[in-house]
């Protein structure tokens, strides 16, 4: 149980680091789309390459595997049979649910930009770069805390780290927009 836990984790990190990584390569690839040529063909080749290895190489292989791994090591642990009384684990594979239709998102966009579509300013797919972290934040925690949090603090935790999350992205606009 221990190999399929540590494999779960593995195929966790390096689904997130893709995910975490391929928006940048967005954001990338949409300044250099407003690029005059020849930067926008050199740069957008260039993204489109690297968005490429890093989906098909690390990010969706990742993803399956996270989606063998956690069911195995679900029904080899003692929470298969107490997933009923698991309040935690219910709202935990809520959450992954939701993560997973991110993660479809981010394949939309994949498609799109390897197709010259840009659907999304830079700024937006900043803001949502974010969304992986509130849910690498969630998941984490209801997986480590389990009951010992109430809701009521958890869901104001979530709402304050959203909140500091927005600020940071805006600050971070008003320093660069500083340094143009």
């Amino acid at each position: 149980m221990l190999y399929l836990k540590a494999l779960h984790i593995i195929f966790i990190v390096t689904w997130f680091s893709g995910m975490f990584y391929i928006v940048r390569l967005f954001i990338y690839a949409t300044e250099a789309n407003e690029q005059d040529e020849p930067a926008r063909e050199i740069l957008g080749k260039q993204y489109n390459l690297m968005s490429k290895r890093l989906w098909y190489g690390i990010t969706f292989p990742s993803a399956i595997l996270t989606l063998i791994f956690g069911p195995l090591l679900w029904y080899n642990s003692p929470y298969w049979e107490l997933f009923h009384d698991s309040t935690w684990l219910q709202v935990k594979l809520v959450f992954v649910i939701l993560l997973y239709i991110y993660f479809f998102t981010l394949h939309k966009i994949f498609t799109q930009q390897q197709k010259g579509i840009f659907a999304f300013s830079s700024k937006q797919l900043r803001i949502w770069n974010e969304v992986a972290t509130i849910f690498l934040v969630v998941i984490v925690m209801l997986a480590v805390v389990k009951n010992a949090v109430s809701w009521v603090w958890g869901l104001v935790g979530l709402i304050l780290f959203v909140i500091v999350l927005m600020m940071a992205i805006k600050l971070y606009k008003r320093i660069r927009e500083g340094k143009k």
